[in-house]
């Protein structure tokens, strides 16, 4: 059976977490394959509204497994208060639905420390990260001195892990005058979770080779977005980690060929949280209009996400650069009732036309988008089902923008409700 990656191809925040959940209705596991508790999808199932950050989507669906690969760095306390408050509201989480890779690195209450402090030290030269020490673990993990959940059940290994942490860490908290770590504070703290996480502690990549070998049904599910991966996206505004779809390989522990269909998530319209070049943005009084309809703000953050016109220049450098086999259009609805609307088909830099998102800093902070003008809708497409649902004009705009962004459009949302989905092609039929 085929499986299917799911990645955002803008800069997050592109309504994963309700496709997500309604594909893995027809997936027997969900993997969670990078990224860390810096980014949130959010779950509308009937009257229910769930906030996941570090659990695969999957988890609130009986009978999935749901698994946390080693790509994905991992704050454990965080993780365990996502968990009870999960169980709080009924939703079992046991060590037979939930596996969580052994060789996964952990997120250390040093890491939020420096990652608050580095931010904090850049001033007005901020990234805009969230401060919860994802940049810090993934900087241990590629400079082969993080604690990782295997360490966590060899007392001797892990002390040495510490170590090594600490005389890294606190250097550089020595030199940002912020105080020291603490060596029998943070054993302490590790000893003490341990017997906590170790159960869900597995070697996932051989949970997923058998169950790819049984023909089973498996979604991979990034977090963030294709314009954050840290090679392709708008660097030093980034995520620490490969967002594109072809990281759900290592991520999980699995070969590439197992990967199956990619599906992009982008919005109708561009948004993005944090600082870092945004060439459609309208800071304007038509942002604020898109904001407020689309309820814009971050799931973990709560900050308020700039808005802007859809941008088919950058979709389209995603969709080459993930591998993205079709999209997901989301929240067509905010559009409703705008007189017309634009959509950037291309760039002006220094005088010259450009069709892809530079590299550079520089150039990526002056390109200047040329806009095309599309005739509004006044009928609303909140709540379509169909494309029967849908006006004339609105169909006009979703395929234009299948043409600026050389991909089809494989699922059409018009509103947070799992069943408000307009499917044109089941990604899983393949």
């Amino acid at each position: 059976m085929p499986n299917v990656t799911v990645v955002g191809a803008q800069w997050g925040d592109e309504g994963k977490g309700k496709i997500v959940d309604w594909l893995s209705e027809r997936a027997e596991i969900v993997v969670r394959f990078q990224g860390g508790h810096n980014a949130g999808h959010t779950l509308v199932i009937g009257n229910e509204t769930y906030k996941l950050s570090l659990l695969p989507s999957g988890v609130v669906r009986p009978g999935k497994l749901s698994v946390i690969g080693n790509g994905v760095v991992i704050d454990p306390w965080a993780l365990l208060s996502e968990i009870d408050a999960i169980v709080a509201r009924g939703v079992p989480v046991t060590p037979d639905t939930l596996h969580v890779a052994e060789n996964a690195a952990l997120i250390l209450p040093l890491h939020r420390r420096l990652d608050q402090a580095l931010e904090e030290a850049r001033g007005a030269a901020k990234i805009g990260t969230t401060g919860r020490g994802i940049g810090p673990a993934y900087e241990d993990k590629v400079g082969r001195r993080a604690v990782r959940v295997c360490d966590l059940a060899d007392r001797s290994t892990l002390e040495a892990r510490v170590d090594a942490v600490l005389f890294h860490h606190n250097a550089l908290l020595r030199g940002l005058g912020v105080a020291e770590a603490d060596r029998g504070e943070l054993l302490a703290a590790l000893i003490e979770v341990a017997p906590k996480i170790l159960p869900f502690a597995k070697p996932v990549w051989q949970t997923l080779d058998v169950a790819r070998r049984a023909g089973k049904r498996i979604l991979f599910e990034g977090a963030q977005g294709a314009m954050l991966d840290v090679d392709h996206g708008t660097y030093p505004y980034v995520t620490s980690s490969q967002t594109v779809a072809g990281q759900a390989a290592p991520g999980a522990g699995i070969g590439p060929s197992a990967l199956g269909y990619v599906l992009g998530i982008t919005k109708a319209y561009t948004t993005r949280v944090g600082s870092g070049p945004f060439p459609t943005e309208q800071a304007n009084e038509t942002g604020e209009r898109m904001g407020t309809r689309g309820r814009e703000f971050g799931t973990v953050t709560g900050r308020k996400r700039r808005c802007g016109w859809f941008d088919a220049v950058m979709v389209r450098q995603a969709i080459k650069t993930a591998g993205i086999d079709g999209i997901a259009l989301t929240k067509l609805d905010v559009l409703d009732s705008f007189e017309r609307v634009m959509v950037c088909r291309e760039y002006r830099l220094d005088g010259a036309t450009l069709h892809h998102f530079p590299a550079g800093q520089g150039a990526q902070a002056r390109v200047e988008p040329v806009y095309e003008a599309l005739e509004g809708w006044d009928e609303p497409t909140h709540g379509a089902r169909s494309w029967a649902d849908l006006p004339a004009t609105a169909i006009k705009y979703v395929r234009r923008i299948e043409e600026l962004i050389e991909a089809p459009v494989t699922l059409l949302s018009t509103s947070p409700e799992r069943q408000d989905t307009i499917m044109v092609r089941d990604p899983f039929a393949d």
